[in-house]
């Protein structure tokens, strides 16, 4: 026989459990991509930048990150799905990307480089086709749409070699893990003052 406050307990404990994902994807996303969006707006940036820097980058930003949209797939949450499972791979890829560069493996190109410039026309299409099936959330609208730019200009800037482009791409990026960072705050704070009910005890 069914425990009466079976169904109450879903009810009140499923809101908070299915944001879990969401908390750690957001915190994660944000981490990597103000750290990367930052050297791209030149806040920082010298030789030992990529060797010291980009390992938190691949294993929060990209690993974690990754991890998290994996985790949304039990959730049903396409949106969390898709974003954290895109940038977490991005982040993964730039991540080792910068390490080469760093470690002398890869020559970094001067001026336009067209490669990477088609890594971020792949990731700006996807986070396109996200930010249209966002729907209502208006902080997660808000963020697809600067990350959705941000990389748009990057996409741009890179195979152009445009050094300006750069920077504001950069910028947008910056303004995406500031809302990102915001998201998952909010998320945190609701977690932490649902009220999780017990079951009744069977003695």
């Amino acid at each position: 026989m069914p425990n009466p406050g079976e169904g109450k307990l879903a009810t009140r404990i499923l809101p908070s459990t299915a944001a879990l994902p969401s908390i750690l994807g957001m915190y994660a996303f944000a981490a990597g991509t103000f750290l990367v969006a930052a050297r791209m707006a030149h806040w920082y940036g010298n030789a030992q930048s990529a060797i010291v820097l980009f390992p938190l980058v691949l294993i929060l930003g990209g690993l974690a990150q990754f991890y998290a949209g994996a985790w949304a797939f039990r959730t049903n949450d396409a949106v969390t799905l898709a974003l954290h499972g895109t940038w977490g791979s991005f982040w993964v890829a730039y991540g080792i990307l910068e390490i080469l560069y760093a470690t002398g493996r890869v020559v970094r190109p001067e001026g336009a480089f067209p490669e990477l410039g088609f890594w971020f026309i792949a990731v700006a299409a996807i986070t396109w086709g996200i930010t249209a099936a966002a729907g209502k959330n208006k902080a997660v609208a808000t963020l697809l749409g600067l990350l959705s730019i941000g990389s748009t200009l990057e996409a741009i800037a890179e195979l152009g070699g445009i050094d300006w482009l750069r920077m504001l791409g950069g910028y947008f990026l910056i303004a995406s893990a500031l809302v990102a960072w915001y998201v998952a705050s909010a998320l945190m704070m609701r977690f932490g003052r649902t009220e999780r009910v017990q079951p009744a005890s069977p003695v």
